[in-house]
């Protein structure tokens, strides 16, 4: 196979991915990003002293991370130290009332026996079920390209068939009663994007990925990944260029033939964009894009976020490193995400505290705060709402937590919708992607090659195998063996 000349949009995570598999090949490969820092959603903000992750902060499923580095001969140890999370994360229900969630199954499955009489044994079996979705997910089904329906099939998946057809609220409901219970196992398909009554059952394994393999912190936070991923690129050979911008795709008689980089054509074999989807097809001139603007319209989106970093000139006392705030109307939060869009009465949130595992987030005696509120993607951004906002989840966290906050707030910055537009592109500002509903999986999903455009390519969160950063790993080497397929 001849070296071809490929250029690549974006530098997320699927990007990298792919520029790493198509080096390893043997081909030119350069990276365009936008922004002053690579990364895409992954970047790092870094202010007085403290520094926070601006999108992901959970790491889970460290076996694709190892498949990934192990593909070059290397190992995540190589470039970053990875510490297992004791407990995994907290979740409030109210003041002085909360579950914590172990770093094991067997203390994991004490908490619910303790909480509903009988349930330990309930998730027992749940978990053993959901671990088999997973070992079928991550070893089969995951890693194939979403080309057609028949990679679907297989005589692991023949068994499982009602489960593409029920979903997960259900199946939790029919075993547990308990609502903490029931709200702890539904969190984890949020990050797939889509309600629990919308999302198969087959999806359990993020519960296995959750309860079973635990929660990580990479020291120095998830950019140490994206850090460990450009290294290895630039040992390949990738050619990475910041302050990029890209304007057109160029196409001749039906086939990719370079780009606009900063207002200048670049010459290319092959393109590949990991930026988004349907930014990306609006690069090209209308009878060259795959999907109308009514077909991404029809499509269930990932929710939105409303984000803060805060420095406090103090520890923050009772929470984790991750901690989750259910203490209001789950069901109702979901709804003003996907039945009618709208900012929520009552939020739920998220909060992580990477100071409390890393020193080096915060100066010495002092907190790094990260609050996140799941949106609608859409929606109205002002900064008079998102003041409204931070006001709403200070008052509860220092009412919940029993401490007094606001006045030890050295600073904070914050990133909604409007900013996921301008700096990702991205579709109605979603911070996630496409949602794994049961008719936007797999082969459902936007084609990883263009079906209009020879030689143009497309991987990450809208395409397969879905969001999330181990499946945006995993795009990145699907979307690079289909071009050597195709080659």
């Amino acid at each position: 196979m001849s070296s071809k000349n490929i250029k690549i949009i974006g530098s997320g995570f699927s990007a990298l991915a792919a520029s790493c598999y198509l080096a390893k090949q043997g081909h030119q490969v350069t990276i365009y990003e936008k922004n002053p820092t690579i990364g895409g959603r992954a970047r790092q903000l870094s202010k007085d002293g403290f520094t926070f992750d601006i999108g992901p902060t959970w790491y889970w499923m460290p076996d694709v991370f190892e498949r990934f580095f192990a593909d070059f001969g290397k190992k995540p140890a190589d470039y970053y130290q990875l510490q297992k999370l004791s407990p995994a994360y907290q979740v409030y229900f109210g003041v002085n009332e909360f579950v914590t969630i172990a770093d094991n199954l067997d203390e994991i499955i004490a908490t619910f026996e303790s909480i509903e009489k009988g349930s330990g044994k309930i998730l027992a079996d749940f978990m053993a079920e959901a671990k088999s979705n997973y070992d079928i997910a991550i070893k089969d089904l995951v890693y194939n390209p979403g080309v057609s329906p028949m990679e679907l099939v297989t005589i692991e998946t023949a068994k499982k068939v009602g489960q593409f057809f029920s979903n997960i609220s259900k199946d939790v409901r029919k075993r547990f009663k308990n609502k903490k219970l029931i709200q702890i196992l539904e969190f984890p398909v949020l990050f797939l994007g889509a309600k629990p009554s919308d999302t198969p059952s087959f999806y359990s394994f993020m519960n296995y990925a959750d309860f079973g393999m635990g929660t990580w912190h990479p020291k120095n936070g998830m950019y140490s990944v994206v850090l460990a991923m450009e290294k290895l690129a630039l040992e390949l050979g990738v050619k990475i260029h910041t302050n990029s911008n890209i304007t057109k795709i160029l196409v001749f008689n039906k086939k990719a033939t370079g780009l606009v980089v900063n207002g200048e054509n670049v010459s290319a074999d092959i393109i590949l964009s990991g930026a988004d989807y349907h930014h990306t097809e609006t690069l090209l001139n209308i009878e060259d894009r795959a999907y109308s603007e009514k077909y991404w319209e029809s499509k269930t989106f990932a929710p939105s976020s409303l984000l803060f970093y805060v420095g406090f000139d103090k520890k923050i006392e009772n929470v984790e490193h991750h901690s989750l705030f259910f203490d209001v109307d789950f069901d109702a939060h979901a709804a003003d995400i996907y039945d009618h869009p709208k900012w929520p009465e009552n939020p739920l949130f998220y909060a992580s505290f990477p100071s409390k595992t890393d020193q080096n987030s915060a100066p010495e005696g002092k907190e790094a705060a990260i609050f996140l509120i799941p949106l609608a993607p859409g929606i109205e951004d002002t900064m008079a709402i998102r003041n409204k906002y931070f006001e709403i989840i200070m008052t509860r966290l220092e009412h919940l937590t029993a401490q007094k906050l606001k006045n030890n707030i050295i600073f904070k910055e914050s990133f909604c919708v409007n900013d996921f537009v301008k700096d990702y592109n991205s579709y109605k500002g979603n911070a996630y992607g496409m949602a794994n509903t049961l008719l936007q999986t797999a082969f459902l999903r936007p084609k990883l090659k263009s079906k209009k455009v020879k030689d143009l390519y497309f991987t990450g969160q809208l395409t397969v195998p879905g969001p999330g950063v181990p499946p945006a790993l995993i795009s990145g080497k699907l979307v690079a063996e289909l071009i050597e397929k195709h080659l």
